[in-house]
């Protein structure tokens, strides 16, 4: 009796098993897996000029790496025009053919320029859209590494890197694979470098 009890017993486990899905197989997998419809597949960096001078950077956030961005590619002797507020009434997209975005929230610096978040990225999407409207080449930077991340900076990485037209990205700025996500999953081309001088050498890189 006992082993036909232990024979009904390891049955009915099989059959359960069978009805909860085996957990290695691919079903209910986390985003980003194989099989899964968020799947990030092989991001590539750029591989010829795709932007022309004249270029205007701002900001998305406030934070101090647009204007950190701006010396940089100065010392390297690449000169561009910089706005870190400006609005899509005063941009005069006639005068630019590329828009850079430094993209990296603060706290003090939205304070600074008397906005909340909200406002700030409303500023930045009307920016965009009118660049959009002029067929402007848009370039997305994050230079301030896994110091910069965090939810306030997350929102405007999220809000605006999906519109760019190529993305750089300082290491550490994309150890959770947030942008290599957004890079995938918009056809983006992007490119990591390990320090800020290199910033200095590689955008350039993306001008005719």
């Amino acid at each position: 009796m006992k082993k036909v009890l232990s024979f009904v017993l390891a049955g009915a486990m099989v059959l359960s098993l069978a009805a909860c899905g085996d957990p290695g197989s691919t079903s209910g997998q986390a985003p980003g897996s194989a099989g899964s419809s968020t799947q990030v597949t092989e991001v590539t960096g750029l591989t010829e000029p795709i932007a022309e001078t004249p270029a205007l950077i701002t900001s998305a956030g406030q934070s101090a790496d647009a204007s950190m961005l701006s010396a940089i590619l100065e010392k390297a002797g690449f000169s561009c025009d910089i706005e870190t507020s400006i609005g899509a009434d005063s941009f005069d997209t006639s005068a630019y053919k590329t828009l850079i975005i430094g993209v990296g929230g603060s706290q003090k610096g939205l304070g600074a320029a008397g906005v909340d978040a909200d406002v700030e990225q409303e500023r930045v999407d009307a920016v965009i859209a009118k660049a959009e409207e002029a067929d402007m080449t848009i370039i997305v930077a994050h230079i301030g590494g896994s110091a910069r991340r965090g939810e306030l900076s997350d929102g405007f990485i999220s809000a605006v890197s999906p519109k760019a037209d190529y993305l750089l990205v300082v290491a550490g700025g994309d150890d959770d694979g947030l942008f290599t996500q957004i890079a995938s999953e918009n056809g983006i081309p992007m490119d990591t470098v390990e320090t800020l001088a290199d910033v200095g050498t590689v955008l350039p890189k993306a001008f005719k």
